[in-house]
Order: structure tokens, then C-alpha cells, then sequence
């Protein structure tokens, strides 16, 4: 009879406990939400990239000496087997700002978000291999990519907007 007696503030104990923790959790993720969550991560990852994105560019579709110059020299991503019928440094310059700048205005608007995060984790991984010292920053930009790519948009974007729309179930 005495363990059953000694069980019961055990339990007591263990419920209050649970009470204490699960209303402790529900206050704390009032604070963020996870469509805001979600909206702050697209902001967060595209910034970076629209920066470095826009910097690469003299005009419409016009390369700044510069960028050129960056994937020539600097940063040495040259592919095996050149000369080449076209200068790789100029193409490779122009498709990397085309890609920052295109994926971080479509995480900003929630539009193909999962695809922008795909496409901007991948030129982090060639961004690493360029430039080895900056891993820190790099590991920050592919953990909120994944993210993205997991999470999805959220409610705050044009993906859930248009899956709204055209009654689509939430993935």
C-alpha cells in the first residue's frame, strides 16, 4: 500500500511537470511563428545572394569587367580540356548572377521557393569549393537552403497562394 501511496506524488509531480513544460513551449513559440519563421529565412538567404547577384552587373544583361574578372583570376574556376570556342570565365560569371539574382527574388516572393532554395544550395556548395575559408558563412547559407527546401515557403507566399487558389492540398 505504501508504494502505490508514494506513486501518486510521483505522478503529480510528473503531470504538473508536463502542464509546466508544454505551456512553457506554447508561450515561447508564440513568439515565432512558423510562417514568420519561414519569411524571415527566404529574406535571410536572399540577401546575400541578390547582393553578390547585382554586383556582377554593369546593365541589362550586361557582365561588370569586374565579375569577369573575379571568375578569371580569383577564383580560378577554369573546366579541364580549354581553349574553348567561348570564354568560360564570362559565361560561368554570367550565369552565377543571373542565378543569385532570379533565385533570391523568387524566395523573396514564395514563388518556387523549394526550387530557389535547390538552386541557391547548390551555388553555395560551388561557392565552398571556390572559396574554402568562408565555410562558416557558407554552412549558415546551406542550412537555411535546406531548410527552405524542407519547410517549404509558408503561408506568407505566392507558392501558398496559388495552391489556395487552385485547391491544391498544403505539401
Amino acid at each position: 500500500m505504501t508504494s502505490m501511496t508514494q506513486q501518486e506524488p510521483v505522478s503529480r509531480i510528473r503531470s504538473s511537470v508536463a502542464h509546466l513544460l508544454d505551456r512553457s513551449e506554447r508561450i515561447v513559440s508564440a513568439v515565432a511563428p512558423k510562417s514568420l519563421v519561414q519569411l524571415a529565412l527566404r529574406f535571410a538567404l536572399a540577401f546575400p545572394f541578390w547582393q553578390s547577384g547585382i554586383l556582377k552587373w554593369d546593365g541589362f544583361l550586361k557582365l561588370s569587367d569586374t565579375a569577369v574578372n573575379l571568375f578569371a583570376d580569383e577564383f580560378m574556376i577554369h573546366l579541364p580540356g580549354g581553349p574553348y570556342p567561348f570564354p568560360v570565365p564570362n559565361v560561368i560569371a554570367f550565369l552565377s548572377g543571373c542565378g543569385e539574382v532570379t533565385f533570391a527574388v523568387l524566395l523573396v516572393l514564395g514563388l518556387a521557393t523549394r526550387f530557389a532554395g535547390l538552386g541557391l544550395l547548390f551555388m553555395t556548395l560551388i561557392v565552398e569549393l571556390t572559396v574554402p575559408d568562408g565555410w562558416p558563412i557558407h554552412l549558415t547559407w546551406a542550412a537555411m537552403s535546406l531548410a527552405i527546401i524542407a519547410g517549404g515557403a509558408g503561408r506568407l507566399s505566392l507558392d501558398a497562394l496559388i495552391r489556395r487558389v487552385l485547391r491544391l492540398p498544403a505539401p
